[in-house]
């Protein structure tokens, strides 16, 4: 069975590419808030983040913290649920929504999907339920209900190691068919989660700042390591999806400025 899989971006940030790593160059880059979406010939529509929430957030003081180092922009038409309306995709339609982690621009539009069952990790939500401010996660912009009434969490002995193209990975099947299995890709924050779809695509989230930047992650400077969850993982798992993509999986990065909208061809 082949699906389909579409890009979708739902706001931005922009940062100096200098700032965070030692030699790369200088210049401020657009990060793009990528949302992905995968529909099965069986009906489920699976979101793979949401993207940015528009303005205004109601996020206290830890929101302004957080705007001030990575300032959002996001216009009303740029929200998930319209850019997929606009797409032809009813918001109620969507059956499962997998988060990749907390941080604010991958979780601005959870309440808009109240009828998807939400699929996340058991690091996820110990991180959500005493959130520090170096976790930079929002619960404002969460749903009060957040996560649901039945929401998948998956725990580290849901993973179970594989080899995918001759590198050993970690991964659970949550619909056990092996058309969209999630992908342990520990470093940037507590249970961070890629997506690896039909064996093809694998969406890695902030596994890095952009798939071109895997490669520097040995040259990550000081700061922004050190708000890595944990930094040494962090290089183990850009090691590996350089690898991946070397291999021929597609590797795509959430703040990938990606071209095509349509990513399985």
């Amino acid at each position: 069975m082949t699906g389909r899989l579409r890009h979708f971006v739902c706001g931005s940030t922009a940062h100096d590419v200098g700032a965070l790593f030692r030699g790369g160059g200088r210049g401020v880059r657009a990060f793009p808030a990528g949302v992905f979406l995968y529909e099965t010939g069986d009906g489920r529509r699976i979101l793979f983040d949401t993207g940015y929430a528009p303005e205004p957030w109601d996020a206290g003081w830890r929101g302004r913290v957080y705007r001030r180092i990575l300032p959002p922009t996001v216009e009303p038409q740029e929200a998930v649920d319209v850019q997929l309306a606009a797409h032809g995709v009813a918001p109620k339609s969507i059956t499962h929504l997998v988060l990749s982690h907390l941080h604010p621009d991958h979780i601005g539009g959870v309440g808009r999907f109240p009828g998807a069952r939400l699929i996340l990790t058991s690091g996820m939500l110990a991180s959500y339920r005493r959130a520090r401010l170096r976790d930079a996660i929002l619960v404002g912009l969460l749903p009060p209900d957040f996560p649901g009434r039945n929401p998948l969490v998956l725990a580290p002995d849901r993973f179970s190691a594989v080899s995918v193209a001759g590198e050993t990975v970690r991964v659970a099947d949550p619909f056990g068919d092996g058309l969209l299995r999630l992908v342990d890709l520990p470093g940037h924050a507590k249970g961070h989660l890629g997506a690896l779809i039909e064996d093809r695509v694998l969406i890695a989230g902030d596994a890095a700042w952009g798939s071109d930047l895997l490669a520097a992650a040995p040259h990550m400077r000081a700061l922004p390591r050190r708000l890595q969850h944990d930094p040494e993982a962090y290089g183990e798992t850009a090691r590996m999806l350089v690898a991946l993509s070397r291999a021929g999986i597609r590797v795509v990065c959430s703040h990938d400025p990606l071209t095509d909208r349509e990513l399985l061809g």
